[in-house]
């Protein structure tokens, strides 16, 4: 398929123009940073994952509905496994104190029915806020750590000695959620697999690591550029590929909020979109070099600002080809993938194009303006 046959573009003489557009919406992104800041999921500012499983398949988006507004902040929520599973991610590290008391009393409940008219007695732990259960007898304290855990309770004994008579039930987010959806879902049982809590100091860790995995990328692909090409033009690529990155955490801050039903939080799975969208970018900007290469050594010592248009306009069928397939895909998945997925589609939608773009207007555009200021005959 052949489009754009014989196309004749001056795309660098208007490079100025595009240098002002890249420029206002890195301020306007530059300004929504500063005032609102980035909003950051679970991965980065730590939180809660629990997993849950049920006897009977279970529609997500219902899970969903149930659990929005009930105190646990912002959610994620997919399946986990088979459609009987469940994951659900939530910011709250640590159960409130009204929460907790409302789901020790429904410890108790559950104890006073297997055990009528026994006296209770139990103490909090502050340092993990669990609470120990003391009983009369070792056999009345494995029965109830039995009842609990039926109930879904994450009850055990203290130690595993034939005179222990404690039992340790730890009160988590999971309790929260399984005590909402208990009342909910009535005809569908289901039991908590896991609990597991994002801590702060994990979440910092996290962050830190998506910054060099980030920068560390940028740095192979500068290396890389400079020894296939040349310098200057490993140097406009990196430039553009900060360009893009930039670009696009900025409309992420810009449109927070703004569009009803996208959740833009930076998680990994957006870090992950930003790490392909490098990888998209660079493909098309070493197509690009690859043509005005080839261009420069066919007509050796003729004018670079006309071989790099001449090289542009030769790779824009293909550049619209796969800009236009992949576009599509990405698009269907930001209408339909889910509420999951949409911030990875939406930051490859926005980054593929901005990509496109840099290619030519940032990466192509530096490589000419610098052998245009220092004077140097650039050659292959």
């Amino acid at each position: 398929m052949r489009i754009f046959h014989n196309l004749n573009v001056d795309f660098l003489g208007k490079r100025k123009y595009f240098y002002m557009l890249s420029t206002i919406i890195f301020v306007l992104g530059l300004i929504s940073i500063l005032a609102r800041g980035l909003y950051f999921g679970i991965d980065f500012k730590g939180g809660t994952e629990v997993v849950l499983g049920f006897d009977k398949p279970i529609d997500v988006t219902q899970i969903r509905k149930y659990l929005t507004n009930i105190g646990l902040g912002n959610i994620e929520v997919k399946t986990f496994g088979a459609e009987t599973g469940t994951l659900i991610r939530t910011e709250l590290q640590e159960v409130p104190k009204e929460a907790k008391t409302k789901i020790v009393s429904s410890i108790d409940e559950k104890i006073k029915a297997a055990y009528p008219g026994m006296a209770i007695h139990k103490k909090e732990d502050p340092n993990t806020g669990s609470y120990i259960y003391d009983f009369p007898g070792p056999d009345t304290a494995t029965n109830v750590t039995q009842v609990l855990f039926d109930n879904g309770f994450q009850a055990s004994r203290v130690s595993m000695e034939p005179t222990n008579t404690e039992v340790i039930v730890r009160i988590g987010v999971a309790d929260i959620i399984k005590e909402n959806l208990r009342t909910k879902l009535k005809d569908n049982s289901f039991k908590v697999l896991r609990e597991d809590r994002i801590g702060p100091k994990i979440g910092a860790e996290l962050k830190r690591d998506a910054v060099i995995a980030v920068v560390l990328s940028l740095l192979g692909i500068l290396i890389y550029l400079g020894f296939r090409f040349k310098l200057v033009f490993a140097t406009g690529a990196v430039l553009a590929l900060f360009h893009d990155v930039l670009l696009t955490l900025g409309i992420f801050s810009l449109l927070y909020d703004v569009i009803p039903g996208l959740n833009l939080e930076i998680d990994l799975t957006v870090i992950a979109a930003f790490l392909t969208l490098i990888g998209y970018s660079i493909n098309d900007t070493v197509i690009v070099f690859d043509r005005v290469r080839e261009t420069m050594r066919i007509h050796k010592g003729g004018d670079l600002f006309a071989h790099m248009n001449e090289a542009i306009n030769k790779t824009m069928s293909r550049t619209v080809l796969t800009i236009g397939t992949t576009l599509l895909t990405v698009f269907i998945l930001l209408l339909l993938g889910g509420e999951v997925i949409r911030a990875f589609a939406f930051t490859l939608f926005f980054g593929i194009i901005i990509g496109t773009y840099s290619s030519i207007f940032v990466a192509s555009a530096f490589v000419l303006d610098y052998a245009l200021k220092k004077k140097i005959n650039i050659t292959f």
